[in-house]
């Protein structure tokens, strides 16, 4: 017996229902920016954490620690949040990340001891990051057809907006309410809006009897699966991208990328500071990487719909590592500032357009376990530079082999995305023929 598939509606009703697809993606950057953007929010906290006259005085070496567990737990959790979504549906998913960041940020409010930040930031948090900034950007991938590289680029602009807006906000919050009450009120507020999101959001066009955005009305109407048809399409799916070589690739670009960038989100204000720039100034630096990476976080998707995804990584990768170059000379704060601005272009445009590559290699099958892959390896390129980076200065002593790092990390991720195939056409477009025929969008061939 075939699933149960959505109706197939006439155009007027089609019409009527048409934008509900910009209601989803206006839930899902609700999550953006609320969610992901936890780790901007640690910049934040290491002040007051290393105060040796405040509540913590803790050693930045301790603190360093946590956040390396931070993005060691979010690599880990990546491919399991995605497989989640894919088993259970994204909205589940939503659902528990809401629940994760309320109480994750309420009991953040109550830590006194290092063990208790562990477990609450660094475990926690770290869960929820991984839930939002996976299944939820893969989403899109579900719920548009056309249109996905625009979809995929508001999604990441409000990622980029929620960073800015989260580091911010706990800031004027810890100088005017104190430790306790700043997380408070962000689990409050956080919590209450991603599950309000939850109660508009639906996992698949299929479960509102809709199609997605731009499949026409001449092709088969779309399949709400149940769990069990569901984890086979899963299995067999994952099973044949895992035999391209863009499956081992993309994450590990991902991670090149990714590790290029932390170094300098990382140490681009000690850098500054280096070179005598005062902390109030240097901190500008990183608010123009945020603000410029919104341009490119939005339009790299499009790009890279419009023209491919391999042109689009490749451009983003050689201006995020060629920018670096300027740290060697800057040394007034208007030199900064202009780095800031052209690195935060190449900063936003190397992690955007994923959601159109694995749309464009891969098909339309279930993503979200794949791109929680690609997160993993993004989480580890984070957690490696935090580590490695402060090794080498306490090293050296100096900045210069860090920069170089930085450089090596950016270049040696776009070498590997010209080894790419072409994204041209889907690797895999026979994939569903290998699965039992109630578990196939539509009949074989050969019936």
């Amino acid at each position: 017996m075939k699933p149960q598939t959505s109706q197939t509606a006439d155009d007027s009703s089609v019409k009527t229902k048409f934008n509900y697809h910009w209601v989803v993606l206006g839930t899902l950057a609700i999550v953006q920016i609320i969610g992901s953007s936890i780790s901007m929010a640690a910049g934040i906290m290491v002040t007051p954490l290393n105060d040796p006259d405040g509540s913590f005085g803790w050693s930045m070496a301790v603190i360093g620690g946590a956040l390396a567990t931070f993005f060691l737990v979010g690599a880990i959790f990546s491919p399991i949040s995605g497989w989640l979504a894919d088993r259970y549906g994204t909205r589940k998913v939503m659902l528990l990340c809401g629940v994760l960041f309320a109480s994750s940020m309420f009991l953040l409010g109550f830590v006194t001891n290092l063990w208790q930040f562990f477990l609450v930031f660094s475990l926690m948090l770290a869960i929820t990051q991984s839930i939002a900034m996976g299944p939820m950007i893969a989403a899109v991938n579900v719920w548009f057809r056309n249109r996905l590289g625009m979809a995929a680029g508001l999604l990441w602009g409000a990622q980029g907006l929620g960073a800015g807006l989260m580091a911010s906000g706990v800031a004027v919050l810890l100088e005017s309410v104190g430790w306790r009450a700043t997380f408070w009120s962000i689990a409050l507020i956080g919590g209450v809006l991603i599950l309000l999101a939850a109660a508009f959001f639906r996992s698949r066009p299929a479960d509102m009897g809709l199609r997605a955005y731009g499949v026409q009305a001449d092709e088969p109407a779309e399949v709400a699966w149940s769990e069990r048809l569901q984890g086979v399409r899963m299995k067999v799916f994952n099973q044949h991208i895992r035999k391209t070589k863009e499956f081992w690739n993309l994450p590990l670009i991902h991670h090149l990328g990714c590790t290029g960038h932390a170094v300098i989100l990382i140490y681009s204000v000690p850098i500054a500071v280096d070179k005598g720039i005062s902390l109030t100034a240097a901190a500008v630096i990183l608010t123009l990487i945020s603000v410029f990476s919104i341009i490119s976080r939005f339009l790299a998707p499009m790009f890279a719909e419009r023209f491919g995804g391999k042109p689009a990584m490749a451009a983003a990768l050689a201006l995020q590592g060629t920018t670096v170059l300027m740290l060697f000379w800057a040394s007034d704060a208007w030199t900064f500032y202009l780095f800031g601005a052209l690195f935060g272009i190449g900063f936003g445009g190397e992690m955007s357009a994923y959601p159109v590559v694995n749309r464009q290699y891969f098909g339309s099958g279930p993503l979200s376990t794949f791109y929680g892959i690609e997160m993993m390896g993004a989480f580890l390129g984070h957690a490696l530079a935090t580590g490695l980076a402060g090794l080498v200065i306490y090293a050296t002593g100096s900045f210069n082999p860090v920069i170089v790092i930085s450089m090596g990390f950016s270049f040696t991720g776009m070498l590997v995305v010209l080894t790419l195939s072409p994204s041209t056409e889907v690797l895999i477009p026979d994939w569903e023929q290998s699965l039992p025929e109630e578990a196939r969008t539509a009949p074989s061939p050969a019936d």
